[in-house]
């Protein structure tokens, strides 16, 4: 299957939208951003307004457009949105909690509702761990079901794992066990210390580098594509592998993978700069890990929001990247986490905190170099 090649000007639209349609959920995952409840807010945005705000993701052509939680089957209005999705020609992915909820029958009913992907969670290679992770014993079987329906129903399916001090000793385990599923994507999730998320379980720059090469190698030989997210400087991991091969003068054979009709995030993506993020109350971010706000869809377009808020457009200009990110050769492919920056310094253009690399010719200042050793602690390594 050829690479897909995406020209979205991430000036004028997102290629990635994100709607978290409630924060309802049965789960009490360690991770969660949202520390979701189980009841649905009564702020949510009613379907219509969350039909308006299709409507508005359809007029900017967005590429990707996901209906996240919380739970969105929750939501009872769930497959009428996605059914109106397919209507104006947006193409949705889902990413539901494996709890009782998701049956065969309500799988089988998102693929004729037009759903175009689902993505579920799996933390763990054993039930110990995942079900440790998410809060509720059975989640990782449910998982492993939603799968084989998913399959059976035709839906293609994308895994999402985040990596953490919790799991990295079961990355091999893992890795495995992808290997053995017929999914179209990994998408490999790192942790943002945000909502549940605990400081002292972020892994540490050098770990995040044995991750990268971990996915490197497992992406010459997959039947799947491998994606990061929180993680942006795996692209710049990606380059210097590819430089290093060229130097070498090795050939590798593209390996063919299986059919999927969501594209692929180009080069630069990060928070605000290619991604949005929609509340389930109609709160625009940058980020679901970035807690600042543009506005509200309720008051304002998606698209003047994404194109012409201050907080939007300082995002999208690598000149305010501080630190290394800011004298890196990189920041226009990779540019960091800005939500990590954030959630470790206070600061959305401080360098990425979990980056091993030096940029060519970059000195650190005195007072980043007294930082580090207590940063290094904090990250647990």
């Amino acid at each position: 299957m050829k690479p897909q090649i995406n020209t979205t000007d991430f000036d004028e639209r997102p290629f990635l939208a994100i709607w978290e349609v409630t924060q309802a959920c049965d789960l009490a995952c360690v991770h969660c951003r949202a520390s979701a409840q189980p009841d649905r807010h009564p702020g949510e945005l009613s379907t219509e307004e969350g039909k308006s705000l299709i409507d508005q993701i359809a007029a900017l052509e967005v590429p990707v457009f996901v209906l996240t939680g919380g739970d969105p089957i929750k939501r009872p209005d769930l497959f009428e949105l996605i059914a109106h999705a397919r209507k104006v020609g947006v193409r949705v992915s889902l990413t539901p909690s494996a709890t009782p909820l998701l049956t065969r029958e309500v799988v089988f009913r998102l693929k004729e509702s037009g759903l175009a992907r689902m993505a579920v969670s799996m933390d763990g290679a054993s039930a110990a761990t995942h079900d440790a992770w998410r809060g509720m014993s059975g989640s990782f079987a449910r998982t492993l079901d939603a799968v084989r329906w998913a399959n059976e129903a035709g839906l293609p399916v994308q895994i999402n794992t985040t990596f953490s001090r919790r799991n990295i000793g079961e990355i091999d385990a893992i890795v495995a066990l992808m290997e053995q599923l017929n999914i179209t994507l990994w998408s490999v999730f790192f942790l943002v210390p945000t909502g549940r998320g605990k400081l002292n379980e972020l892994l540490s720059a050098e770990e995040f580098e044995a991750v990268f090469a971990r996915l490197h190698a497992l992406s010459k030989t997959a039947s799947f594509d491998i994606k990061t997210t929180e993680a942006q400087h795996y692209r710049r991991y990606l380059v210097q592998q590819r430089a290093v091969r060229r130097r070498t003068g090795v050939i590798e054979t593209p390996v063919d993978k299986l059919p999927d009709t969501i594209g692929r995030a180009p080069r630069g993506l990060n928070d605000g700069k290619g991604f949005v993020f929609i509340s389930h109350t109609g709160e625009v971010f940058p980020s679901g890990f970035l807690p600042f706000t543009a506005g509200n869809v309720r008051n304002e377009t998606l698209a003047s929001l994404y194109r012409e808020a201050p907080l939007f457009i300082e995002l999208r200009d690598p000149g305010k990247l501080k630190g290394k990110c800011g004298a890196c050769e990189f920041n226009k492919i990779c540019g960091g986490s800005r939500a990590r920056a954030y959630a470790l310094t206070g600061d959305p253009f401080a360098e990425e905190p979990c980056c091993s690399y030096v940029p060519r010719g970059y000195v650190q200042s005195p007072q980043n170099a007294r930082r580090a050793p207590s940063l290094h602690v904090l990250q647990g390594a």
